[in-house]
């Protein structure tokens, strides 16, 4: 399974989290961790080197491709101005609970946040509970 540059790696999440510099973004970290672990049942995994902490895996090939890929089902980079969330959906679609999610920006498959006290911690939940149950994988 070649082709992806950011592939599931043996880093320690727990020594990654420790080295955000930003109080805010590291105990947010924690807080992710611990809800994505408990919505997903996966273990957190660092995936490549711009870290991004991963939660299970699944494989997949691309339209009109023969090669298979591996990506994680949820998952999210503490970067230095947003926090980016990914999702195995279409987050664009859901316009009801984007209204409620409070203070934040998405693209198709990613939200960006800036801190979790921005946004409605059970509506996140509920993002991150569709992500896990998505057809993607």
């Amino acid at each position: 399974m070649s082709g992806l540059a950011t592939k599931e790696t043996q880093k320690s999440v727990s020594s990654f989290i420790d080295r955000i510099e930003n109080t805010s973004k590291r105990e947010d970290s924690k807080i992710l961790v611990k809800i994505i672990q408990e919505i997903s049942g996966y273990e957190p995994k660092i995936w490549g080197d711009n870290f991004i902490i991963g939660f299970g895996k699944y494989t997949y090939t691309r339209k009109n491709k023969k090669e298979e890929f591996e990506w994680f089902h949820t998952g999210f980079a503490p970067r230095k101005t947003k926090i980016t969330i990914y999702l195995t959906f279409d987050i664009s679609k859901e316009e009801d609970l984007l209204k409620k999610l409070g203070k934040c920006t998405w693209g198709k498959g990613c939200l960006y946040i800036n801190k979790l006290a921005d946004v409605d911690m059970e509506i996140l939940k509920k993002l991150l509970q569709k992500s896990n149950t998505s057809q993607w994988h």
